[in-house]
């Protein structure tokens, strides 16, 4: 189980809520939100309802600032929790659109794409085992997206803007 709680303001001051599982609207909880404090598990936060918008992974941690500390301004609207995993990792990411093209295998974090399979523009993936994170650039920078079990057509599916895949890797700290 997974516990996060989203303040109104900074240094977890002003109106809270608690939230232990995924929650596709938060509007009608608060209407800014300033700090987090995740006590337990991983949460993806987003900036729009549903699940939309610019996604952010939170581990076990105080966010006091999330602009400051995060890069997140005060506009959280949904928020995911990322079920721990036990047991192997498996991802499968294709040159193109439905799962075609070249495709190449990871099981383990991948820091750069570009290094490893000479090439970092995938169209597609298909996630077999445990939740993994991808990332715009390469060494986990940039743009995140959460990848869960399932089949990603294309790469508008996991919310990505372009087919650009810097860097991949699996959701692990769960402490």
């Amino acid at each position: 189980m997974g516990k996060i709680i989203f303040y109104e303001d900074r240094n977890f001051q002003g109106r809270s809520h608690e939230c232990s599982s995924d929650c596709a609207d938060l509007n009608s909880y608060f209407k800014r939100c300033n700090s987090i404090r995740v006590e337990s598990g991983c949460f993806m936060v987003y900036e729009r309802p549903n699940y939309m918008g610019n996604q952010y992974y939170l581990r076990r941690g105080d966010y006091s600032d999330n602009q400051r500390i995060i890069g997140i301004n005060d506009c959280v609207r949904s928020c995911r929790m990322i079920p721990q995993h036990k047991g192997l990792y498996k991802v499968r990411l294709y040159e193109r659109f439905d799962m075609s093209g070249q495709m190449h295998e990871l099981e383990e974090d991948c820091p750069n794409t570009q290094d490893q399979f000479s090439m970092s523009d995938f169209n597609s993936c298909s996630v077999m085992d445990g939740h993994w994170l991808l990332y715009e650039h390469p060494n986990y920078k940039g743009r995140v997206h959460y990848l869960r079990p399932g089949e990603y057509r294309r790469y508008s599916d996991w919310g990505g803007v372009s087919p650009k895949v810097g860097s991949i890797r699996r959701v692990t700290d769960f402490n």
